[in-house]
């Protein structure tokens, strides 16, 4: 947070008894800022190291469509031999490299050297120039396509929860040094936040009503102070090249498989529309960004979509045609398979979990500078007790859950905490962001009653009570919109009132409904996952009494309960019993995409050569 660390005056937190290793607000910021320097060059490796066997495979198929092409063109005008001795040459080379690797046979380093650069550069050049494409693609649609998806808005003058809102991020900017960010809400009962944008020049702080709710003035500033720090501090630059790493495997995937089947070619279509259409409806611009990042980041997923459609095609009616079709084509399937196999496995155990600890460290960081801008660590750690312990799922949010405050999938909760099931939390919120000026103050405390409330509110309004009508139908409409369903697929108040005497139907399509929540929201949760980056098997938010625990250092007072040695020791125990079986199982990996890769560089060499054959023959005749 260069800017911001130029206007913040340097100090150190009040002496406050608590922990042994007390440390300021600025000790934290250097300790995080030096981890992030090690998690990015982690991640740095660990980026190269998945390129290598995407290189390797991606440079043949780079080199047959060259070679094809070239054969074509010399069927209508014939080149000229030099062109011939360079492409016999590079074919020397590779070969050479090829053997060395696959034979162990000594070569000349220089040739060795050159043949990598052949085996590999195309490739990499390749995977770079696409990178930076998607870069430049999704940076010129800004935020617009995310507000959209989010169904932001901006805040009401004549609402004075959200002037205060205004007003604290205003004061947090001018703490930091920086130009005070859009503000956009959210009209949802969930409580959650985020920082979101490309930059500081295009960031927004979205916010939901839930949480200006839910939060004192305290703690809005310690929330509003980490998102503020959060985008001096760059996070948002870092977030995009992030996500775009992901966006340009699936590009990479969908290139792979255009020749096989219809959806990668409507993909790389309107990839190919949006960066060449004139900029004129700037909505409908950042909508169809928004669906295309979402359609590339779900291509690196691990499924074999077209191509595998492809070669299934017809399998209950087995044909020599179709035989001699897939064998003929089999290189490009195993190079298909490879491809995403190495986009799989190292994302998920190399790339995936270093990208998550650096960002943990990036939200430990922006932690530490919140306090330094609000001098106030307890309001940022009653903040984060309440939203963690609340219902934090923001519909359409999924797609960034690395952005919000807390994870919007789902919250951790400190043993000890009541909470109910997150239906009644839905609700509970629901029914307070509902309310108007004219109701009387719902009970949101207390999840069991607010229900009740809700069921003396519904009898009232089928006896004809017209303002207990008015209510159900805001808190019907709602529900549905933080449930993230249509409005008609709500129980009516006819069979709110039934169930109430026993009707045997009413009460089964109230459970039916009930069902159909618990079943819907996993799933809806599951798909959106597939548009965030991958993290592996560590998560992008840190735990909440991680996050206390470092709050607890700069001052706050937090009451922390004390580790549990015995599920320690357990745990130590099964990584000392179960790690030499998972890295054995991850050095099988490792050895199985070596041999696919290996494989699928001998089958298109050899499908190559068989080809180029062909043109040579049939150029002779």
């Amino acid at each position: 947070m260069s800017q911001a660390n130029s206007a913040m005056q340097p100090g150190s937190s009040r002496p406050i008894a608590g922990p042994r290793d007390r440390e300021s607000f600025l000790d934290a910021q250097r300790r995080n800022r030096h981890a992030t320097w090690r998690l990015s060059a982690v991640s740095a490796v660990a980026a190269v190291i998945m390129g290598i066997p995407l290189a390797l495979t991606i440079t043949p198929l780079l080199y047959a469509v060259g070679l094809m092409a070239a054969d074509i063109v010399s069927l209508f005008t014939p080149l000229p031999a030099g062109f011939w001795q360079f492409a016999n040459a590079i074919g020397q080379y590779g070969t050479a490299a090829l053997v060395w690797l696959l034979q162990g046979k000594s070569s000349d380093p220089q040739t060795l050297v050159v043949g990598g650069a052949v085996l590999l550069l195309p490739g990499a050049l390749l995977s770079a120039v696409l990178w930076r494409g998607v870069n430049a693609l999704f940076r010129r649609s800004g935020v617009g396509g995310a507000l959209m998806a989010l169904k932001a808005r901006e805040p009401n003058p004549s609402d004075l929860g959200e002037l205060r809102l205004a007003d604290v991020v205003q004061e947090m900017a001018i703490a930091a040094g920086l130009p005070a960010p859009r503000i956009m809400l959210i009209d949802s009962p969930a409580s959650n936040a985020a920082a979101i944008g490309t930059s500081p020049d295009d960031a927004r702080i979205v916010v939901s009503r839930g949480l200006i709710e839910q939060l004192s003035r305290d703690e809005l500033e310690g929330v509003l102070a980490h998102l503020v720090a959060s985008i001096g501090n760059g996070d948002l630059r870092i977030a995009f090249r992030v996500t775009s790493v992901f966006e340009t495997c699936g590009l990479l995937v969908a290139l792979i498989n255009a020749p096989f089947g219809p959806h990668a070619r409507r993909t790389l279509w309107r990839v190919v529309r949006y960066g060449f259409s004139p900029k004129k409806d700037e909505a409908a611009g950042a909508a169809e960004a928004d669906a295309l990042a979402s359609l590339l980041t779900r291509g690196g997923e691990m499924d074999f979509d077209d191509i595998d459609t492809f070669f299934n095609s017809g399998s209950s009616k087995r044909s020599v045609l179709r035989s001699i079709r897939n064998f003929l084509l089999f290189p490009i399937f195993l190079t298909n398979a490879t491809i995403k196999i190495s986009l799989w496995f190292f994302s998920f155990s190399m790339l995936g979990p270093s990208i998550a600890l650096l960002w943990r460290k990036r939200v430990y960081l922006a932690d530490a500078c919140a306090v330094q801008l609000t001098r106030n660590p307890d309001g940022l750690a009653e903040a984060l007790r309440k939203l963690n312990s609340s219902y934090a799922r923001i519909p359409g949010g999924e797609w960034a859950s690395h952005l919000f405050l807390v994870n919007p999938r789902g919250s951790d909760r400190l043993s000890g905490t009541p909470a109910s099931t997150p239906q009644t939390q839905v609700l509970a919120r629901a029914w307070a962001a509902s309310a108007t000026a004219g109701d009387t103050p719902g009970r949101s405390g207390d999840p069991s009653l607010v229900m009740k409330e809700i069921m003396t509110t519904g009898r009232a309004a089928m006896a004809g009570d017209q303002q207990a009508m008015a209510r159900m139908l805001a808190f019907r409409q709602t529900a549905a919109t933080a449930f993230g369903i249509s409005e008609a697929e709500m129980p009516s108040l006819e069979d709110l009132a039934a169930a109430q005497h026993s009707d045997m139907q009413a009460m089964r399509r109230l459970r039916d409904f009930s069902r159909r929540v618990e079943r819907n929201q996993p799933n809806r949760e599951r798909s959106s996952s597939k548009t965030n980056p991958s993290s592996g098997f560590a998560g992008f938010h840190p735990s909440l009494k991680r996050r206390l625990k470092r709050l607890d250092r700069m001052g706050a007072h937090v009451a922390l309960e004390a580790t549990d040695r015995k599920i320690w020791m357990f745990i130590a125990f099964l990584a000392v019993v179960l790690g030499p079986f998972a890295l054995l199982a991850l050095g099988l990996l490792v050895v199985l995409i070596g041999i696919l890769t290996m494989t699928s560089l001998t089958f298109i060499a050899l499908w190559m050569a068989v080809i180029h054959q062909v043109f040579v023959v049939f150029a002779h005749h």
